[in-house]
């Protein structure tokens, strides 16, 4: 049995099940996990609205990597589509190519995401995903609450699709009693404010100015939901953003499981050409450098001076702040059963110095404690070798709804601080409760920065009171 072959296929989020001990082999996890699956329900007022749609495509793309039965869309599908998506026409179409399904109405039976104008149904699990400007929220549908939904901002969209899913799934794990019975929200105006999603202030100002030039670390889970987020903004002319993306691995199967823009045509070459591909495709310019990133790095002064970082090395993120960058937004995801639903942000320069947050000569960690699960055991009994159970049990589970979420606040901390905002210092979060979210924005004075920016399509609107 080849350990790497089984590094490289197995669903980040189907391991759960073999590390809660829930399964007994990798096969009885791949069964449970195939019995999940997701509706939404889509309103009339998806014809008009962007950022309405960002969350439909949203929940299909994280769920159909997550909910391994399967997503089903029913309602106004045919509504033309207002977000680029491959070439997609309708929103129908875009949500066929990520894997959804079309139905005439929801399964009751399944979780369902209620999405724009549309009543509840009666379900065990049924939420409604809604937006207002920079605020994106989640209620209990028989609640009747939903946000104003009167200014576009993408990112939001994105952000409420995500939330919506991760409550989604924690209801079928059953790991969160709460899990579609509670409010839950994020103004990404104010993101460490945890009630400031259901004020005014959190709607924030329009949307403005478009960053134009962008370092993407790493091109896995996170890198490529940033990439999603920022193709679902809408640039008055996409070749205004220049993006390097720099990665040197191959994509896997198991980038399946949680990348938003991998697909199974794209396995087994490298993330760099065809992300860069995905890019081109979108009509934003891209460079590609196929290197680690490392202390050895020098960013010159005609290359983009904010990066954005979404990788899981300690080395690399330590030197952060030694390549040349003027900004860099950093972001981490938690590890195991229970912590993959956290995460952090970081904004450098910032309080605490990358070096000193990621200091070299850690302890090395600890050998993974989900060796002796009953899946691994039977692995082991199937031929593969003490080392190469070790190196699996030790692989991080995730699912691409965080991911995604994360990407959401990162790529709008980008908008904010092109509006003059004062810089993200740090962000620490749960998507198991968000309600407890802490973090600052770094009052401390940053030299004045432009990173360059672009027109967006969207009229500023009218503002009321």
């Amino acid at each position: 049995m080849n350990t790497w072959e089984l590094s490289d296929t197995l669903h980040r989020a189907v391991k759960m099940a073999m590390d809660a001990g829930e399964a007994k082999s990798l096969e009885e996890a791949h069964a449970l996990f195939s019995t999940y699956r997701l509706a939404a329900r889509v309103g009339p007022d998806v014809a008009t609205s962007g950022t309405l749609q960002a969350i439909v495509l949203t929940v299909v793309n994280t769920a159909a990597r997550s909910f391994l039965g399967g997503v089903e869309v029913s309602g106004h599908t045919a509504a033309p589509l207002l977000v680029p998506w491959q070439g997609c026409t309708t929103l129908g179409e875009a949500v066929e190519s990520l894997g959804g399904r079309i139905t005439a109405k929801p399964d009751a039976a399944v979780p369902v995401v209620l999405v724009g104008e549309v009543e509840p149904i009666e379900a065990q699990f049924c939420v409604r995903a809604t937006f207002d400007g920079w605020e994106a929220g989640v209620f209990p549908a028989d609640q009747g609450e939903r946000l104003n939904e009167a200014h576009e901002f993408a990112p939001a969209g994105v952000l409420a699709g995500a939330l919506a899913v991760s409550e989604a799934f924690q209801h079928v794990r059953g790991s969160n009693v709460l899990a579609g019975r509670r409010r839950l929200g994020l103004s990404l105006w104010r993101p460490w404010d945890p009630g400031a999603w259901l004020t005014p202030a959190g709607v924030g100002p329009p949307l403005g100015c478009l960053p134009t030039d962008l370092w993407l670390i790493g091109l896995g889970h996170l890198g490529q939901a940033y990439l999603w987020t920022l193709g679902l903004l809408p640039y008055a002319d996409p070749k205004s953003l220049h993006l390097v993306l720099q990665d040197y691995d191959l994509l896997v199967p198991a980038n399946l499981s949680t990348s938003p823009l991998t697909f199974p045509d794209m396995v087994g070459q490298k993330k760099t050409r065809e992300l860069g591909t995905w890019c081109e495709r979108r009509g934003f310019r891209t460079t590609l450098l196929e290197l680690p990133f490392g202390p050895d790095l020098r960013v010159r002064d005609c290359d983009p001076q904010l990066a954005l970082c979404g990788v899981d090395n300690a080395l690399a993120r330590s030197a952060l702040e030694e390549v040349g960058f003027r900004r860099v937004i950093e972001a981490g995801l938690g590890k195991g059963v229970r912590e993959f639903l956290a995460f952090q942000i970081h904004g450098f320069p910032g309080p605490q110095r990358a070096r000193k947050r990621w200091e070299l000569g850690r302890r090395a960690p600890s050998p993974s404690q989900e060796v002796g699960r009953p899946a691994y055991v039977a692995l082991a009994k199937e031929g593969l070798e003490a080392c190469g159970v070790t190196t699996l049990a030790g692989k991080t589970v995730g699912a691409p709804f965080v991911g995604t979420a994360v990407a959401a606040i990162v790529v709008a901390e980008i908008i904010r601080q092109l509006e003059g905002a004062a810089p993200l210092g740090m962000l620490d979060a749960t998507l198991r409760d968000p309600g407890s979210v802490s973090g600052t924005a770094w009052a401390s004075p940053v030299d004045p920065f432009n990173p360059g920016s672009t027109e967006n399509l969207i009229p500023p609107p009218a503002r009321t009171g």
